[in-house]
């Protein structure tokens, strides 16, 4: 079962409404969302649904989303606390631990997507999304990786207070290098 986030609904000045999302019900809408943000095809996305499922199932993972003023979800965002016997984290506790970097495996919120639509990037909208979300996590830092490039979202995430833990992180069937990045909560405001 999800747990939301709670706590008030605020309006972006630009015309997104920030809430929290019951990401069961709406899985198809956020993945659309996904595809178009980063590029993804039907079999991406059929694989993608499963693992969402999947991770809703975990004990204290939310989500929020965005919501344009016609009530289209245009981003979302969703987390959980960590857990090293999960995918995700079997896959960089090596690069971390290379690093230096391994015990940021516990006691961590990690951000498991971020994606908001390419009409409705550039507003504010992606940085509202995290910090909302991780403003309500008991952990005291947060994790996430992003492909490794020059990119806005990376920007992001660094003007947020992310660091680069781990760089050069292979996930199987992943054509792109990813970065593992951390931060201490709560995130930097502007």
């Amino acid at each position: 079962m999800l747990h939301s986030a709670g706590g008030p609904q605020p309006q972006d000045p630009r015309g997104a409404v920030i809430r929290p999302l019951d990401l069961e019900a709406h899985v198809d809408e956020a993945l659309a969302v996904q595809a178009v943000a980063f590029g993804l095809g039907d079999d991406e996305i059929a694989v993608r649904r499963h693992i969402v499922l999947r991770h809703l199932r975990t004990p204290g993972a939310r989500a929020l989303g965005a919501w344009s003023g016609e009530g289209r979800l245009v981003g979302f965002v969703y987390g959980m606390p960590n857990d090293r016997t999960h995918w995700w984290s079997s896959v960089v506790s090596g690069y971390l631990r290379e690093a230096g970097f391994e015990g940021w495996l516990d006691d961590a919120f990690v951000i498991t997507e971020l994606h908001v639509h390419p009409l409705y990037q550039q507003r504010g909208i992606g940085r509202r999304l995290i910090t909302l979300l991780t403003d309500e996590a008991g952990e005291p830092r947060s994790l996430l990786s992003a492909i490794d490039t020059d990119s806005p979202a990376r920007a992001l995430y660094h003007r947020l207070g992310y660091r680069d833990l781990a760089r050069g992180v292979h996930f199987p069937s992943a054509p792109s290098p990813y970065a593992v990045m951390g931060a201490w909560l709560p995130l930097r405001r502007r």
